[in-house]
């Protein structure tokens, strides 16, 4: 909701009108909380330590580049990770589901599929996380689960969180749902382990993640060309992801001169009617977490451009840390 992030009197206005919901919602997830912490409610704890990469506001803040991110710095370590999500916009026919290169973002979802064709590690999809982490586990060596997203699944115990913030949204006006874009208050933050900034430094984390656009992958043909060819040509834009904008200035930033820039839904599952406006003489570039809802009517002017994250600030000697604790603990209980 755009008013979440405005400072208008209209803005504040409807905020206002819709703190007594918000104050419901805040005693609920509370009391939701405080159960499972007690254990009157029961978690699930497995056997290998689990990884959470979530955030506090609804909306993408840059989940699943730091999950690519994650699972590539463990495999350094010589770790096999497998990552774990709810599927979000999926329409399997069943649950838990293993995802496969191969298969349909409608099925799967989006993201899920992102990470299966980016990671090459196991990517199980499903709402109960239990019954995922046992099928990863059941068909893969595991040493380490990520669980993209789940901040707030307290059913599922968890070794790690990591809570990703954009940095040109923030926490918008700071309030719970439906007043504002907030899951848990930002007092949350001081419990979580690690706190990542995408785009910039904040307030609330000084470790800061910047995405490097640095190719062009074709749609079609899987051809890959530098972004300055862009620069010399009129293009058109689309982006559904969770802030659009972000997209579209990282293309103007490369000198890439844009006749449309249409902003989707976030997880919008498009048809070939959603790009008729397009010229097929322009080249259309899209995010890579578009291009896997596209593939299968795909022109030969369409180029998706995929991101890779660069993180700095503390997180290296405190993931570091971290493992080290894990592996004494192992060679304790042997």
């Amino acid at each position: 909701m755009k008013f979440w992030y405005q400072h208008s009197a209209y803005a504040k206005l409807k905020a206002c009108l819709l703190s007594p919901l918000a104050w419901l919602f805040a005693m609920i997830t509370w009391l939701r909380r405080t159960l499972y912490q007690h254990q009157i409610l029961k978690s699930y704890r497995p056997s290998v330590p689990v990884i959470i990469v979530g955030n506090l506001s609804v909306g993408g803040n840059g989940k699943t580049p730091v999950t690519l991110w994650l699972t590539q710095f463990l495999q350094k370590q010589g770790f096999k990770v497998g990552i774990i999500s709810r599927g979000y916009g999926s329409h399997s026919a069943y649950y838990p589901r293993l995802v496969k290169i191969n298969d349909v973002a409608s099925e799967v979802g989006d993201e899920p599929l992102l990470l299966a064709k980016r990671s090459t590690v196991p990517v199980c999809i499903g709402a109960n996380r239990r019954q995922a982490i046992e099928l990863l586990q059941c068909q893969h060596d595991i040493d380490f689960i990520i669980s993209d997203d789940g901040l707030q699944h307290y059913k599922l115990q968890r070794d790690f969180e990591i809570v990703v913030i954009e940095a040109e949204r923030g926490l918008g006006n700071g309030k719970l749902l439906p007043a504002g874009p907030l899951r848990e208050t930002a007092k949350r933050l001081v419990s979580v382990d690690l706190v990542i900034s995408n785009g910039g430094i904040t307030a609330y984390s000084d470790n800061v993640m910047q995405l490097v656009p640095e190719i062009a992958i074709n749609l079609v043909t899987g051809e890959k060309c530098s972004l300055q060819k862009f620069a010399e040509k009129s293009c058109n834009a689309v982006a559904g992801i969770g802030n659009p904008q972000r997209f579209f200035k990282m293309l103007t930033k490369l000198g890439i001169p844009l006749q449309q820039s249409v902003a989707f839904a976030d997880h919008q599952m498009f048809t070939p009617d959603n790009f008729h406006s397009f010229p097929s003489t322009s080249p259309l570039l899209m995010t890579e977490k578009d291009a896997v809802k596209c593939q299968l009517f795909a022109q030969s002017n369409w180029w998706f451009v995929p991101v890779n994250a660069q993180i700095s600030g503390k997180i290296f000697p405190i993931l570091e840390a971290w493992i080290d604790q894990i592996q004494q603990k192992k060679r304790n209980q042997k």
